[in-house]
């Protein structure tokens, strides 16, 4: 089973290897769930680089700066952006900006229907490639523009079931995967867009799962769009 989510595709820019990374992407506001033609998962996820986990020194969110920076510039912060693309039935206050209530259904790692209520944490918003997995696996090196990218990127966010996120902690496709099987296929497929985007690498043991994950769906697409690979120079990060 498939569970589009997310909008609409409006532009995207092609992937190009440069010295192990990829070219910075100028545009686009799809979700992790939004299939594009930029070829099969099990492909993309066989030419990630594959390098050993580096030490978490010197890892904290305030690396990838202030949390849910309004990197697009409408107004909104990232969180709330998220929930309206993710949420049904979704209700504002003050405008139609700040979400106040929704209907996560169903929710993509658990499958169950969920209802988001301001103020209670119920619903998280997920990265889905960790911020502290991605630190270990090259953002440590990046200038913070680009972990402020990540951190707030439509492409790597995604409104889940609180309880079942918090399980996950910062793990990766080898140490953690939705519960709901279904999911799994469009769940990777999302790590290896985002991990090619942002020219992150890979374990070996994290690319091995991923290729066992997508083995099962050899047709499964990769996910495209998101925001540019750059935040805007105003915004800043330790």
């Amino acid at each position: 089973m498939t569970r589009l989510r997310g909008g609409v595709v409006t532009a995207v820019a092609t992937l190009v290897a440069v010295t192990g990374c990829t070219a910075e992407q100028d545009s686009g506001a799809a979700g992790p769930g939004q299939s594009g033609g930029g070829g099969a998962a099990l492909t993309a996820a066989g030419s990630l680089t594959v390098k050993g986990r580096a030490p978490k020194t010197g890892y904290s969110r305030d690396r990838f700066g202030t949390a849910w920076a309004d990197t697009d510039s409408n107004s909104c912060d990232t969180r709330d952006d998220i929930l309206k693309r993710d949420l049904k039935d979704v209700k504002f206050t003050g405008g139609t900006c700040k979400v106040t209530y929704g209907l996560l259904d169903p929710d993509p790692y658990s499958g169950k229907k969920i209802t988001y209520r301001r103020g209670r944490s119920q619903v998280d918003i997920d990265h889905v490639v960790a911020l502290s997995d991605a630190w270990q696996k090259g953002a440590k090196y990046w200038d913070p523009g680009k972990r402020i990218a990540l951190a707030n990127d439509p492409l790597n966010l995604l409104a889940v079931d609180a309880r079942t996120n918090r399980g996950k902690g910062d793990g990766d496709a080898a140490t953690w995967l939705p519960p709901d099987k279904d999911y799994r296929c469009e769940y990777v497929a999302a790590q290896v867009a985002v991990k090619k985007k942002y020219g992150l690498w890979v374990t070996a043991a994290e690319q091995s799962a991923m290729k066992k994950v997508l083995a099962g769906c050899p047709d499964q697409k990769l996910p495209t769009g998101g925001n540019p690979t750059r935040a805007p120079e105003r915004f800043r990060a330790r």
